[in-house]
């Protein structure tokens, strides 16, 4: 290799070489190649074709500001199209593609690039040698893989090196593309190479051969293709004529190994070698079809398909050129006809045995695994062309191969309905079939239609719909298909009737065709509306639960059809084409069909009883609901029919927001795509924007801290609900039957909350676009004389509640009727005209076919078949035996019996038979006697039915049945005229039956004044409500009905009141468990002190008692370690996560750093018993105690955990680690915190005030202090203290509790204690919000638990006596003498006092005292440090100046030391101080350096005392807070400014009520316990000591910074995009490969591999170990390409949601949309929020274990 490059450079070095060649690149396209998974943008508006993509950096050097760009995650691999004016338009250009730069580019040198001339062809030739031996022809059993991996990873080098040659630019690009495509040179090199070309050949034929055999398959039927010539050129052996075509030919023997793929990808920017490429590619097509077949990794080998012929096909120039020239469309569509050939099967479908139509075995792999999509998929990318469309809809050749194609798919994956036992293998083929039909069908139908769009492509639909009929016609005739389906079967897939249908809508749409022109004859309609109609009638059916022993997958063939990805492609051309069929053919016989179809025939009789012999009773009423719903959806959808594609969108739209609020993306999902759905872009989504803010308001995402994440979602406006809440749209588009029903409740909530209908409506009647002129036909199914019978019986049956009719029929017979109102054909004056012809067959039900007059005609009797038993034939006996009163019967205009069926079979014979009369003479009698053999099954006789009843009077009945009322019914006109000339009256667009049946009875008035005459004679006659005997029983049914409801009503009223009642006692009780103090201390005052003991609720067993020694009580509690606070950093800012290189995050100005800096450096100087009571620990790794509040007996809690353990359905926690969910209110729990026996009254009494004197309350607390503590006794108190500090100790991992030099020294757990305390306190404050300005309880309202824990910690930290010698008190309260006999050791210096936190003294003092305390034991503790507080104070502000200062003020204080309150002011202490500090070297060797620091204002008075007090708020703040829960004061409120004084007051600093005239003075607390000059002294003088040695950190250690903001997570940047383009290419700085899943911690901004295997330690892997390390358990990350935030607490994780959304407030988990999001301020608030407080536990319910595996 190195050898070749050094020819090619010309004997100079290679590098120089590459960088001459690129100084010629003329270059004006990117033409980046990438593979999968690479991250690429796609802008719609910029591009060309749909296809068109862009990499990262010229997407981002572009302009696409306002774009519809959206960024995704590449399948297949693509190329970036940047610069190629053919595939996007050259506004999109990013600035380095913009400039057309080859002019300016100088010509390259001959003598430059004369080696790479030479070399090159023996190169590549050498390479395809290679690549020659490495091929064996597979053996039978071996698989291929192994060998072929091992030649390219031998040729790796030598493909790589290309793939460089072509990075080097144009120059070297045109060089490669005349080595690859010299004819010449390709014949010299391999004529000497005879038998290598040899074995080529002979490859190749034997390759023919097996093709060959494996056609003759028996029974396979060889469809012959449209010439035999061009289809043996197609097939035909490979002639290789240059490097390039054999160069392609391994590249597809080797199933496209990426890096081939890539290198002949990189060529393309060179103009020739893209058309020379581009025509060898079509060359192989055939042999890649074969290749793909046989491989075992389909799905691999298809993506490096598509990611090359996408280039080549998008390109619309090159298609045309390439259709043109090597006859492109041919080739593919035989080479798709072949490759379907090899799976046929034969169909079942209608005549099993003779059937000679063959489909696709949807069970085969090539149809399972979508193994065809490459071809298909680049059939419809150069079906987008207009040019190679037209060429495509001209060749009548290729029209007829193409419809033989499809013809395979139509009837594929017959259902067989199962009627003895469930199926035992329920096949999953239907997934495979529907998406075939969808790709290899429907999409290249989208993608033709997309170009029949004006009056001149006339000719294309004709040639289509002619193709297509005649397929049809071959299908019907080779399944021998006559008039009847076969029964129980049922095809989804009719792939044949969409491409008519679709043609057919086209062509009325947009091209004016007259539709008659393109229809076939009757006899062909007829059959054409058979299938079609056959799947409406098995969805009922299936609906029905009628094939259920067919499995699962049934239901799911009938949800693929409707659902929205499918619909406009399946069900609606279905509907359309019955719409056509019905619209032409003769409409007693389309509607006679389709009850026959729905199998409802039977039922359709005025008798109370039949038989119905296709159906049993229980599913006789959803068929019959399934029929009508469909007659509705079939005369009132107008999608095809007249509606204009915005108003299509719009009515989608609106279906899809009734049924649910829905969120952006889920609507354009929904929303079926209407021209080639491959395109990505939904029909003019600009107009998709602004039709949805037409219809619906934007509900933005609302924020509760507890609750669930919420999405921006899209709702209805109310005058959408109001004036276009279509039922009938929602009923098609619905794939689950509950979103009709959610759909209806949310109308009824918007009608009731509007205050429009109180009650429960139906389903409102809407007007209907107009109807397109040619498909006027279908309003005669309205007006038929079938129809009107079926409409009167159903009538009739409900008002004579006959059985099986609910009222969603009577829903659908009302809505019917309008719509023959609303669309009445002919006017009044024809009404009465008699209708003459071969209409004659109902006439004796009805005279004419109009509705309207029909409505008023009068039927007196029906004649009707019934089973013998039925009551009718008893009631007619005499009328029946007496041959006079029947005679006189008939003539008084007796209707016929009704037999849909004899009519339909008539109709169908007249249509075949219509020349020949004669034959319709001799059909009747037969036709009618096989009706009767039909129906003799069951013994049927004719019985005579007295009726006298007409339609109008059956509505008008049937409101007085349904209001409940009689004679309820009114005419409106008659009190208003005006009524009858503004029909549009709102009151009654919304309401229940009693409202409709008003407004058709209103219509029917308003059409024809007969109408109007009659109902007011009907309503004048008040007749007694039909069935006589029943209505009174049916009203008083209805009455005991409403009484037995009102009664239950009122039943459950009293229960629940009580339940409530209960609940609040309970919850009163609950929750004032913990601190029962609170409630008490004010009133000891005024009444008798009341001994009594706190009460405890245990929430198992329910007993109330107090806790006791031998059976303690305890609080529910969480304990868990936290980081939080070592979060806290001393500037307000939150830090950046950062996003570029050069923002980095540094934690060395934590809060947990500067502890830890502080204690070792402490460590490093005294000695390590004193250093660890000097400060506290906790700041990581801190352990938090939280409850929920509630109590139980700690023996009670043991067995609920053992029943917790024995119980195997475990929720997210792990009972062997001791979790728990509380078993009141299921908050997570992992421990019991003992609660303290003790009385009230205790502490009611230690409230007194105390008169004692400082000096005795002194000597006290140090006489109490030295007396050690032990545990009482062995009692199950003790034991339960001991065991939950064990819990405590856990919680933590050891390197949080070992701070001490010497590990396990009990120093360690005295220091770990008391921080567990500091923890809590200062977590509170931080709950707080940082101060205690608004004072009141603590934050978790009475649900603290902290006084507990103090009695639990004070008890351990009792074992532990501090030597009196070394109590921080002695040093506090007495003058020492013998200073220096502590110097001599170095080793063994205690800390010096000022250098101690006073904070952790407070805590260490009171937790040595005997719990409880004493209230002036507490305020003597506080006021004795408080002292050295201050004089710490005082001398942080002494380091803090300059020498100027302090000399002025070493002057000011002298003067005051002597006055009589120089105790209490701060100068005189200050100057004190200074003078004490001088006489050590603190201040000595101040240079030059040191004024950096100096604080450039100088110190006012003002100044200084702000400092001081500054410096000791948050003492006082933590004080306070303990003195609250320790004795249940409440906090005071205040302003911010005087919080310092405030406190000082409530913790009894200042002596006196303070003048409030004068501005507060800190130093006006101070009460010292002795001389106050001689202790600070005593105090300096300690310092001194140790900075005669180490002056530096003597003064380091001085100064304390307390002033901590609030801790904050990291600062996300507005645009994600930021985010994701520093991360997702970043590499990892422990394993430095770039992670397969990236994520960053929001709490330090670390970067981390997720479940990356690269970054395990001792089975951690990378997140578990940061969230121990970085948040003692807790961790918080991003995931970079998934926009989420996951949360690892412990062993549990789980995934919290985004806070990053798009422009419609919804997350794009995964980046699937890929659209830009940006922050959302709340939701990170929350997630921050939730963080502080430590809620994650509590709020996030999907909790799991990751088994440290993230």
């Amino acid at each position: 290799m190195t050898w070749c490059k050094c020819l090619l450079a010309g004997g100079g070095g290679y590098d120089e070489f590459c960088a001459a060649v690129r100084a010629y690149d003329p270059a004006a396209l990117c033409g980046l190649v990438w593979t999968a998974n690479f991250v690429a943008y796609r802008c719609r508006t910029c591009g060309i074709s749909p296809c068109m993509s862009l990499c990262a950096e010229c997407f981002h050097q572009g302009d696409h500001t306002g774009h519809d760009f959206n960024m995704f995650r590449s399948q297949a691999g693509g190329a970036c199209d940047c610069g190629d004016s053919n595939v996007m338009r050259e506004s999109g250009f990013c600035k380095r593609h913009q400039i057309k730069s080859s002019s300016n580019i100088p010509c390259v040198p001959k003598d430059l690039l004369m080696m790479s001339e030479f070399v090159l062809p023996r190169f590549i030739f050498c390479l395809i040698q290679y690549l020659r031996e490495g091929y064996n022809e597979p053996v039978a059993d071996v698989p291929l893989e192994k060998d072929l991996n091992k030649v390219l990873q031998l040729l790796e080098p030598q493909i790589s090196f290309l793939e460089e040659l072509t990075k080097m630019g144009g120059a070297m690009r045109s060089v490669l593309t005349q080595v690859l495509i010299n004819q010449q040179n390709y014949k010299d090199l391999t004529s000497g190479f005879v038998g290598a070309t040899g074995t080529l050949e002979q490859i190749d034929s034997s390759d023919e051969e097996d093709q060959d055999g494996s056609q003759g398959l028996g029974k396979r039927k060889r469809v012959k293709l449209s010439s035999g010539t061009k289809d043996q050129s197609i097939m035909d052996v490979l002639k290789h004529k240059s490097f390039l075509e054999e160069l392609l030919f391994w590249t597809i023997k080797y199933e496209f190994p990426q890096k081939m793929v890539t290198f002949l990808l990189n060529m393309l920017p060179d103009q020739e070698y893209k058309v020379a490429f581009t025509k060898t590619f079509v060359q192989h097509y055939a042999f890649i079809m074969k290749t793909l077949k046989k491989s075992h990794e389909s799905d691999t080998m298809s993506n490096r398909i598509v990611h090359i012929s996408v280039q080549l096909f998008s390109n619309e120039e090159l298609a045309r050129q390439v259709t043109e020239e090597c006859q492109l469309l041919d080739i593919m569509v035989t080479v798709l006809l072949y490759m379907m050939e090899s799976c046929l099967i034969k169909s079942e479908l209608q005549d099993e045995e003779n059937s000679l139509h063959v489909v696709v075995n949807c069970g085969e792999a090539l149809l399972k695994n979508n193994t065809y999509w490459p071809l298909v998929s680049d059939f419809i990318n150069i079906l987008s062309h207009q040019s190679v469309a037209k060429r495509f809809l001209e060749d009548h050749g290729l029209l007829v191969t193409w419809m033989n194609f499809v013809s395979f798919f139509q009837g594929m994956n017959l259902n067989k309905r199962e009627l003895n036992e469930h199926v035992e293998f329920e096949s999953q083929t239907y997934y495979a079939a529907f998406a075939a039909e969808l790709e290899a069908c429907a999409q290249p139908m989208w993608g033709l239609l997309s170009h029949c769009k004006v009056r001149e492509t006339q000719e294309y639909t004709r040639n289509v719909v002619r193709y297509c009929l005649e397929a049809l016609q071959d299908w019907f005739d080779a399944i021998n298909f006559v008039d009847e389906p076969a029964p129980n079967q049922v095809t989804f897939h009719l792939p044949l009737h969409r491409y008519y249908a679709m043609f057919l809508s086209k062509a009325v749409k947009c091209q004016e065709l007259d539709l008659d022109s393109v229809l076939p004859d009757q006899e062909m309609l007829m059959k054409l509306m058979i299938h079609p109609l056959q799947i409406q009638a098995s969805l009922a059916e299936i609906h029905s639960n009628m094939w259920v022993r067919n499995g699962l997958q049934i239901k799911g063939q009938a949800m693929t059809y409707v659902q929205s990805h499918f619909c406009n492609s399946m069900i609606d051309p279905d509907i359309y084409l019955l719409q056509v069929c019905a619209s032409r053919l003769d409409p007693d016989y389309f509607i006679s069909s389709v009850f026959e179809r729905f199998k409802v025939v039977d039922l359709l009789t005025m008798a109370s009883q039949h038989q119905n012999t296709v159906l049993d009773a229980e599913h006789e009423r959803s068929m019959l609901e399934g029929a009508l719903t469909f007659l509705v959806i079939l005369l009132s959808l107008r999608l095809h029919l007249g509606m204009s594609d915005d108003e299509i969108l719009r009515a989608e739209m609106v279906a899809q927001l009734c049924m649910n609020d829905r969120t952006h993306s889920s609507l354009l999902d929904l929303i079926p795509e209407n021209p080639n759905p491959k395109s990505g872009i939904i029909p003019g989504s600009y107009s998709f924007e602004s039709v949805l803010s037409a219809v619906a308001d934007f509900k933005a995402p609302v924020f509760e801290p507890g609750g669930s994440m919420q999405q921006g979602m899209y709702t209805p406006k109310a005058e959408v609900w109001d004036q276009e809440f279509d039922p009938v749209m929602v009923i098609l588009r619905t794939v689950y039957r509950r979103d009709v029903q959610s759909a209806m409740d949310r109308y009824t909530a918007f009608l009731k909350q509007s205050g429009k209908f109180p009650g429960n409506p139906w389903p409102p009647y809407k007007k209907r676009t107009a109807l397109h002129p040619s498909y006027k036909g279908l309003i005669r199914l309205l007006h038929c004389k079938t129809l009107h019978i079926v409409l009167f019986t159903l009538l009739y049956k409900i008002l004579m509640e006959h059985q099986n009719l609910s009222e969603h029929v009577l829903c659908m017979v009302l809505y019917l009727i309008e719509l023959g109102l609303e669309s009445s054909p002919e006017e009044e004056s024809d009404e009465e005209a008699p209708v003459g012809g071969p209409e004659r067959c109902h006439d004796s039900w009805f005279p004419g076919s109009n509705l309207v007059s029909n409505m008023r005609h009068f039927i007196s009797y029906v004649r009707v078949r019934v089973p013998e038993t039925a009551p009718e034939v008893k009631r007619d006996s005499p009328a029946s035996t007496s041959s006079d009163s029947l005679g006189s019967l008939q003539n008084s205009g007796t209707a016929q019996v009704f037999s849909l069926v004899a009519e339909r079979r008539k109709k169908f014979q007249e249509i075949i038979n219509r020349n020949s009369s004669e034959a319709n003479q001799m059909v009747r009698p037969k036709t009618s006697s096989k009706w009767s053999a039909s129906g003799s099954a069951p013994q049927l006789t004719t019985a005579i039915l007295e009726i006298k009843e007409s339609i109008l009077s059956l509505l008008i009945k049937l409101h007085h049945k349904l209001s409940g009322k009689q004679n309820s019914y009114y005419p409106p006109w008659l009190d208003n005229v005006e009524i009858l000339i503004q029909p549009e009256i709102p009151k009654y667009n919304h309401g229940d039956g009693i409202t409709a049946v008003e407004r058709i009875l209103l219509k029917a008035a308003l059409h024809s004044k007969m109408n109007k005459r009659i109902i007011e004679e009907i309503c004048r006659k008040v007749t007694p409500p039909v069935p006589p005997k029943k209505t009174p029983a049916a009203e008083k049914k209805t009455l005991d009905k409403e009484e037995r409801r009102q009664k239950a009503r009122e039943r459950q009223q009293k229960l629940l009141a009580e339940f409530a009642s209960r609940q609040k006692s309970f919850m009163e009780t609950a929750m004032d468990v913990d601190s029962p103090e609170t409630d008490i201390p004010m009133e000891i005052t005024t009444a008798e002190p009341q001994v009594s003991e706190a009460i405890y609720d245990c929430v198992i067993c329910g007993q109330s008692g107090p806790s006791s020694e031998d059976r303690p009580t305890g609080l529910v509690v969480l304990l868990q370690a936290s980081s939080v606070l070592g979060q806290c950093r001393d500037s307000i800012e939150p830090k950046k996560l950062p996003v570029t290189e050069e923002e980095q995050i540094y934690p060395w100005d934590t809060c947990a750093a500067v502890h830890d800096v502080r204690l070792s450096l402490l460590q490093r100087y005294f000695k390590d018993s004193s250093c660890l009571l000097a400060v506290s620990i906790g700041w990581e790794g801190g352990v938090y105690v939280q409850t929920c509040g509630h109590t139980l007996h700690i023996d009670c809690h043991k067995s609920y955990m053992e029943s917790l353990r024995n119980d195997q359905v475990l929720q997210g926690f792990s009972v062997d680690k001791g979790e728990f969910t509380c078993p009141l209110c299921r908050q997570f729990a992992n421990s019991v915190l003992p609660c303290y026996p003790g009385s009230n009254m205790e502490n009611i009494l230690w409230q007194r005030p105390g008169n004692k004197s400082m000096q005795d309350l002194i000597k006290e607390v140090g006489e109490l202090q030295g007396r050690p503590g032990a545990f009482t006794s062995e009692t199950n108190l003790s034991k339960e203290m001991e065991s939950v500090m064990k819990d405590i100790k856990n919680t933590t991992q050891k390197k949080y509790r070992d701070y001490s030099k010497t590990p396990g020294s009990p120093d360690n757990d005295f220091l770990f204690m008391y921080s567990v305390a500091r923890t809590n306190l200062e977590l509170e404050l931080t709950h707080r919000g940082g101060n205690l300005c608004s004072g009141g309880a603590s934050t978790g309202g009475k649900r603290s638990c902290l006084n507990q824990l103090f009695h639990v910690l004070a008890l351990h930290m009792r074992l532990y006596s501090i030597d009196t010698e070394y109590n921080p008190w002695r040093k506090l309260t007495q003058l020492i003498e013998d200073l220096n006999s502590q110097l001599g050791n170095e080793e063994h210096l205690e800390v010096p006092i000022l250098y101690h936190d006073v904070t952790s003294l407070l805590l260490i003092q009171i937790l040595m005292m005997p719990q409880p305390l004493h209230k002036d034991h507490f305020t003597c503790i506080v006021k004795v440090l408080f002292t050295l507080l201050y004089t710490q104070a005082l001398t942080a502000l002494s380091v803090n100046c300059s020498e100027e200062d302090r000399a002025a003020w070493k002057q000011l204080g002298a003067l005051k030391k002597n006055t009589c309150d120089a105790e209490k002011s701060y100068e005189a202490l200050l100057s004190f101080v200074i003078n004490e500090l001088s006489k050590g070297k603190l201040f000595h060797e101040e240079g030059t350096q040191e004024c950096a620091t100096v604080n450039p204002t100088a110190w006012s008075p003002e100044s200084m005392e702000k400092y001081l007090q500054d410096f000791c708020l948050h003492f006082l703040r933590i004080t306070s807070l303990l003195q609250h829960h320790l004795f249940g004061e409440d906090l005071p409120s205040c302003q911010e400014e005087e919080e310092c004084s405030v406190l000082a007051g409530c913790l009894g600093l200042l002596p006196a009520p303070y003048p409030t005239e004068h501005p507060f003075v800190s130093a006006s607390c101070l009460s010292w316990p002795l001389p106050a000059f001689d202790i600070i002294a005593q105090w300096c003088s300690e310092i001194n000591s140790f900075t005669e040695r180490h002056a530096e950190q003597g003064k380091a250690l001085l100064i304390q910074e307390s002033r901590w903001k609030l801790p904050h997570l990291l600062q996300l940047p507005e645009n994600y995009n930021t985010i994701f383009q520093y991360y997702h290419r970043k590499t990892c700085s422990v394993c430095t490969k770039v992670p397969k899943d990236p994520a960053v911690c929001l709490v330090c901004g670390t970067f981390v591999c997720l479940k990356g295997l690269c970054c395990k330690q001792q089975s951690y892997c990378e997140c578990v170990l940061h969230s121990q390390n970085c948040g003692a358990g807790t961790g918080i990350f991003l995931l970079i390409n998934a926009s989420v935030i996951i949360i690892i607490r412990g062993h549990r994780f789980c995934l919290w949601g985004s806070v990053y959304l798009d422009a419609h407030g919804e997350e794009d988990r995964d980046l699937r949309r890929g659209k830009p999001l940006y922050i959302c301020q709340e939701r990170y608030k929350v997630l921050e929020q939730q963080w502080i407080s430590h809620t994650f536990d509590h709020i996030n319910k999907r909790w799991g274990p990751h088994y440290n595996g993230l």
